[in-house]
């Protein structure tokens, strides 16, 4: 069965069910499902693997005993069980004491998770469709994972709210490996969504593994917040798909919500990347967290505040898409600019073309890349080019990794070194930023401006095709006229 049948069917069962309302439910209803499967899985693998493993959860709960025999239990038994045993228990995970970090990612997933379903028999349907079509201990079923995870952002955008956590995986690939994160640097998202940019991470890091205490490193390495329980639900299994199989580090919380004084410098990381939510406002009081230079309920400005803050000093480099407005804004937004070149190193913008989002958003959008280096002199801008013939991106033509090959080749390795003003990249000093009142909404001065000549010249010429045109209407009417007149002579 391929994914995007097992996935139709799954939906399919669920529309039947009177319980589940709208795609956003019938999705959160399928992950967690999704998620003990996995779980289960790799239980049997950590079995085999890890000497003296054993299972967080009583074995009454464990998916092996309730869900995996195809003739287990079923109707108002299942949906009982689920309700007043399954879900109660797994949800104590995330706060009981002397509970193993295995359990705690159980409890983690769980704590905001539920159960929407009402017909025990069609949650039967759902587990054996599930049971009978996806081993995760197979390789090639769990390289499927990542063509089931897409299908599901896909259905969630027709939900209507995928927007708030999907970056296009060109745009995440890109940013990483430009950062080129090292075995032993932490690395953190702040807004990690459905862990897009931490499972980049793990992929580049993975070539880097030579050994088993590499792979610890690896685990410990990787760190992610995420506030919604869905894409924080999709986050935790896609980090145990992509070997990290006790992700602790994947927090499900609201990263503004801790005031910024209380980290303390060993809190600080190597790596940050981010996507962060722009648009929205913060709750009343999240702003409080702040020092009254950064305060304000914007949310993208508040995660800019903070990644700032939590960067090391010397080490510590980032990459983080904001929209234009962030780039002209003023308030709270020009503060965040005079700092960045003040006491960061903000070396490169990459200019993002409209559509890049698209179906999600049509907002323009950057990459800032920055580092604890330093003030620069000079801000180098590339604007990205769409690939010839293309007016836009969209679902059917999104935005290849492969057209980030002009701005890697131009890039000049770690160092920046040899980058050259070309038809799409172009600098501008520091000192004119800060004159500009920290503008960075800077244009690229190669553009070749199309002259579309005096509105008075294009209006007379204007009207003279339109005379033109009416003096030829009028003679082929004429000649229509004696054509039918002569035809009826004869």
């Amino acid at each position: 069965m391929s994914i995007g049948t097992l996935v139709k069917t799954i939906q399919d069962i669920m529309r039947k069910d009177v319980g589940v309302d709208g795609d956003a439910q019938r999705i959160s209803q399928m992950v967690w499902l999704i998620f003990l499967k996995i779980f289960d899985d790799k239980e049997q693998e950590w079995q085999l693997t890890t000497p003296g493993y054993k299972s967080p959860l009583p074995n009454r709960l464990r998916w092996t005993s309730w869900a995996k025999d195809a003739e287990g239990i079923t109707g108002e038994e299942l949906i009982d069980f689920v309700n007043n045993e399954l879900f109660p228990s797994l949800k104590k995970l995330a706060t009981a004491a002397g509970v193993s970090p295995h359990g705690k990612v159980v409890g983690s997933v769980f704590e905001d998770a539920y159960n929407y379903m009402k017909s025990g028999t069609l949650l039967r349907q759902v587990i054996n469709t599930i049971e009978a079509d996806v081993d995760f201990n197979s390789s090639t079923d769990r390289h499927l994972f990542n063509d089931i995870y897409e299908k599901i952002l896909a259905d969630l955008q027709s939900a209507g709210n995928a927007g708030e956590y999907y970056t296009p995986r060109a745009v995440t690939q890109f940013m990483v490996d430009i950062l080129n994160p090292q075995l032993g640097e932490i690395i953190l998202d702040p807004a990690c969504g459905t862990g897009g940019f931490l499972t980049c991470a793990i992929e580049h890091l993975k070539q880097q593994i030579g050994n088993a205490d590499d792979l610890r490193t690896l685990q410990a390495s990787i760190h992610g917040v995420e506030k919604k329980p869905l894409p924080h639900m999709l986050a935790m299994t896609n980090m145990m798909l992509h070997g990290i199989d006790v992700p602790t580090h994947i927090r499900h919380d609201n990263t503004l919500s801790r005031p910024l004084k209380d980290y303390s410098p060993r809190e600080r990381v190597d790596i940050v990347v981010t996507n962060p939510p722009f648009g929205g406002m913060e709750e009343d009081r999240i702003e409080h967290n702040f020092p009254r230079k950064y305060q304000t309920r914007e949310t993208a400005d508040l995660f800019m505040a903070l990644i700032m803050y939590l960067l090391k000093h010397d080490s510590g480099r980032a990459a983080v898409v904001l929209p234009d407005g962030f780039l002209f804004g003023e308030g709270v937004k020009t503060t965040l600019k005079q700092e960045l070149l003040e006491a960061f190193n903000l070396h490169t913008i990459v200019r993002l073309p409209k559509g890049v989002f698209s179906p999600y958003t049509g907002i323009a959008t950057n990459i800032l890349f920055f580092d604890r280096s330093g003030p620069a002199r000079d801000i180098w801008f590339f604007e990205h080019p769409y690939p010839a013939g293309y007016k836009s991106y969209s679902r059917s033509k999104p935005l290849t990794i492969q057209e980030f090959e002009r701005e890697k080749a131009w890039w000049g390795g770690s160092e920046r070194k040899g980058r050259k003003t070309t038809e799409h990249a172009w600098k501008v000093s520091t000192v004119e930023i800060a004159a500009r009142n920290y503008n960075l909404d800077c244009k690229n001065p190669h553009e070749v401006e199309i002259d579309h000549g005096d509105p008075e010249e294009l209006m007379q010429e204007y009207q003279q095709i339109v005379q033109q045109l009416e003096a030829a209407q009028a003679a082929l009417r004429q000649e229509l006229i004696k054509a039918l007149g002569e035809s009826r002579g004869t």
